[in-house]
């Protein structure tokens, strides 16, 4: 396990340094204005030359190769740079908006995965019934509509018709301090949303499985040696169809990340995409720099995990030939 991580980890060197080097290449290749997006309406009556010295200090003329390596020999000693357009240090922005993301999408994913493992298994056990037809109609219909329109299909729902819970925010709008329970109360909608923008991947791929499983010699075996359903499916046919399933936990984390940056501009969420956003439009190297470092980070350690999962699970994978 040690000798794959650490190999992992190797890898995961060139991968960031072609991720960075991008972010910055098509950064500089941007419409965007970065002394305008820093000045903001201040920059409509500002003199030419105001806008130059603004431009100087930032540093924005120079190549973006020079700015690229500026931040990253900084980031190698643990100086991720400063936010022009929030006006932050970039370790300060990531360290105040990282929790709520990561709160977001885990809650999310573990909804997403317990769901569609239990709508995958009642499905694959009467293939071809009613309830399988059910599941798996839902589950294509879910895969085909944008995250984007099921969250303002959920506000509409929930917040503005039925008024059962809050549209947006992290806590209420009067509310003087973040109280577990606001949180939680806010984090219903936003993380349900996601969920189910990942749920059908998981209910369809369990279902296959489960499925074939049960179609499989030893499970028949199993079932002729007078062993109950219940110990059929959970003790045979579920272990071996939910090993697919642990090589989509790695490869859903990009679309993880890029359905929490909708739900989250949609609900307002204060989280990671919000500062994303802004990074992009107002063209802040060193925090979109970062912010994209750290997602590429998430999805290699998503495919290293499912790795992981899938060696220690299956008896047939050994680590060590990985």
């Amino acid at each position: 396990m040690a000798r794959l991580a650490g190999r992992r980890a190797l890898f995961a060197v060139p991968v960031v340094l072609v991720v960075t080097f991008g972010v910055f290449a098509i950064a500089a290749a941007s419409p965007f204005d970065p002394v305008k997006a820093y000045a903001g309406t201040a920059a409509l009556g500002a003199d030419q030359e105001t806008l130059d010295r603004l431009r100087e200090n930032l540093a924005v003329d120079e190549s973006f190769v020079g700015r690229w390596w500026h931040w990253l020999t900084s980031a190698l000693t643990g100086d991720l740079g400063h936010s022009s357009v929030l006006r932050q240090p970039v370790t300060q922005v990531i360290g105040e908006r990282l929790v709520w993301s990561a709160l977001l999408c885990a809650v999310a994913f573990a909804v997403a995965v317990t769901l569609g493992t239990l709508l995958g298994v009642l499905a694959a056990r009467r293939p071809g019934s009613m309830l399988d037809r059910a599941v798996t109609s839902l589950a294509y219909t879910l895969e085909a509509a944008p995250v984007f329109w099921i969250a303002l299909l959920a506000v509409w729902l929930f917040a503005l018709q039925w008024d059962v819970l809050p549209a947006g925010g992290l806590t209420d709008i009067a509310g003087e301090q973040v109280t577990p329970g606001q949180v939680a109360g806010h984090l219903v909608l936003p993380a349900g949303v996601l969920a189910v923008s990942q749920l059908p991947w998981f209910t369809l791929y369990v279902r296959q499985g489960v499925a074939d499983a049960l179609a499989e010699d030893p499970v028949r075996g199993a079932r002729a040696r007078g062993l109950g359903e219940g110990t059929v499916l959970l003790g045979h046919a579920l272990r071996s169809g939910l090993l697919p399933v642990l090589t989509l936990i790695g490869s859903r984390v990009p679309e993880l990340i890029t359905g929490a940056l909708l739900v989250e501009s949609v609900f307002s969420w204060p989280g990671i995409a919000a500062a994303t956003v802004e990074a992009a439009t107002a063209v802040d190297f060193p925090l979109l720099a970062a912010l994209t470092t750290l997602a590429a980070a998430a999805v290699l350690a998503g495919n290293l995990l499912a790795d992981l999962l899938y060696g220690l699970f299956d008896p047939r994978v050994k680590l060590s030939e990985m």
